[in-house]
């Protein structure tokens, strides 16, 4: 990804943002960008004076690192997701954001999707009511196993930490928290390995419960072709769904515990208006994200994605393994010492041992 970021603004997709150093401990990559000072050593680069800010995309589990090293020199950072592997180094890394001149932000780009941004719109509005169940299926994240095999740090425990719920399902997991906010309970079951020959989850069924009582079925794979992508909320005022590109409405006329309290005829339902949302324009995508971040540095524009938000993500995510991995329901906010502790006996015994970047 940090390649694909760096090509996209050379081309001029960011325009006020220039590009200048990238640092990969490969040497190989480096020369894929001649025309750039490079490093091997990201001390080097935070050091060095040539940059305001950086980009970090690396394996997840040096970003709480590189983003603690880069905020504390004073640099802006942008960090791709998930901004820490567990909830005690996303706590690390923001508690090292004590500048707040300094610009910090995570990589959630689904945030410029129109259709989320209108559904989140129906939400804040009340014109959806209160929302009483949530169904996200979320499988069209098919990888093969020569994507597996392409990096000896990817689905490890001691490399990636996780499988899809911290690799693809980032994305899903801040759009719920976004959308909906935190669960106060979560329960789970992962597949390890189900369908490759990995040792991290590569299927996930969750089942959250909000404070309201709201409850929300998560399901995500990394195993499943042609997969699908289906969001639907029922809430007070009917069921609005966002499937291939299209979100549909169907708005009750009466909210339903008001009609299922004024009714007298035993079978009947409330009568339902028929509509499909218009969402309107392109998805942002990662350079709207870049463009908001430099935006947020040099005018003070309000950013799409605080990296501190990134938090929650990762916080579902723990949750669920450690849920899946004990066989019980966890109450969140979740204990992260504890979480970590679970997570660095998972990485002890891990096969594949990869060196960390530096």
């Amino acid at each position: 990804m940090g390649g694909d970021h760096a090509r996209k603004i050379l081309a001029g997709a960011a325009p006020r943002v220039s590009l200048a150093a990238v640092c990969d401990s490969n040497p190989a990559e480096l020369r894929k960008f001649p025309q750039i000072e490079g490093f091997t050593e990201s001390g080097a680069l935070v050091r060095s004076g040539k940059v305001d800010a950086v980009l970090i995309a690396t394996p997840h589990y040096s970003h709480t690192a590189l983003g603690i090293d880069a905020l504390e020199n004073g640099l802006h950072v942008l960090v791709e997701k998930p901004i820490s592997v567990h909830k005690a180094d996303c706590q690390r890394l923001i508690a090292a954001h004590k500048n707040k001149k300094q610009v910090f932000a995570a990589m959630f780009n689904q945030r410029t999707t129109p259709a989320f941004k209108k559904i989140r719109s129906l939400i804040r509005s009340g014109e959806l009511g209160e929302i009483r169940r949530i169904n996200w299926i979320t499988t069209d994240w098919f990888r093969t196993d020569a994507y597996y095999a392409s990096s000896g740090w990817r689905a490890t425990w001691a490399g990636e930490g996780g499988g899809v719920l911290l690799n693809q399902a980032p994305h899903q997991l801040d759009l719920l928290q976004w959308l909906f906010g935190m669960p106060g309970k979560v329960r789970a079951h992962c597949g390890f390995g189900r369908y490759h020959r990995i040792e991290v989850e590569d299927d996930v069924t969750a089942w959250l419960e909000y404070p309201n009582g709201a409850t929300c079925v998560f399901i995500t794979s990394t195993g499943e072709a042609p997969g699908t992508n289906r969001l639907e909320i029922a809430a007070e005022r009917g069921r609005l769904v966002y499937e291939g590109g299209k979100l549909t409405f169907q708005r009750n006329e009466m909210p339903m515990s008001e009609f299922s309290r004024t009714s007298r005829a035993s079978f009947a339902a409330p009568e339902v208006w028929n509509a499909e949302i218009p969402c309107g324009g392109e998805a942002g995508g990662h350079m709207e994200i870049v463009r908001n971040f430099a935006d947020a540095i040099l005018d003070g524009t309000e950013l799409i994605a605080p990296a501190e938000e990134g938090l929650h993500s990762v916080e579902l995510a723990n949750a669920m393994l450690y849920s899946a991995l004990r066989e019980e329901t966890i109450k969140l906010p979740l204990e992260a010492a504890a979480y970590e502790r679970q997570l660095r006996k998972l990485a002890a015994k891990s096969p594949k041992r990869p060196k960390r970047p530096k």
